[in-house]
């Protein structure tokens, strides 16, 4: 399974993006897709994740600022990122996981300036 995550870069406070990850290779039984994020110096933390249901579990500091989705004809799961503080500067990671186990992709960075 490879993971490429896509749509990290600068935004003023107050501002919004939008992360994709798209998942290839031998992707079955996906049982989550999500996101978690690791600011410099700090340990890495859950923002969101999506079951294969459709329930989610969140982080406390983005509830209701982000909203998580996800295609699975597309094999994609989306971050959309609104009321961006700068304290959501980090590397954000995408993670899949299914019955084998997870897997993480390389990260994509999110700088939010005051």
């Amino acid at each position: 399974v490879q993971l490429q995550a896509s749509g990290g870069g600068s935004v003023q406070a107050g501002g919004s993006l939008r992360l994709s990850c798209a998942a290839s290779g031998d992707t079955v039984s996906t049982y989550a897709m999500g996101w978690y994020r690791q600011a410099p110096g700090e340990q890495r933390e859950l923002v969101a994740v999506i079951l294969s249901g459709g329930s989610t579990n969140w982080g406390d500091s983005v509830r209701g600022r982000f909203t998580i989705s996800r295609d699975d004809a597309k094999r994609t799961v989306y971050l959309q990122m609104n009321s961006l503080k700068p304290e959501d500067t980090a590397v954000y990671y995408c993670r899949l996981t299914d019955y084998r186990g997870g897997y993480w992709g390389q990260g994509t960075l999110v700088t939010v300036s005051s």
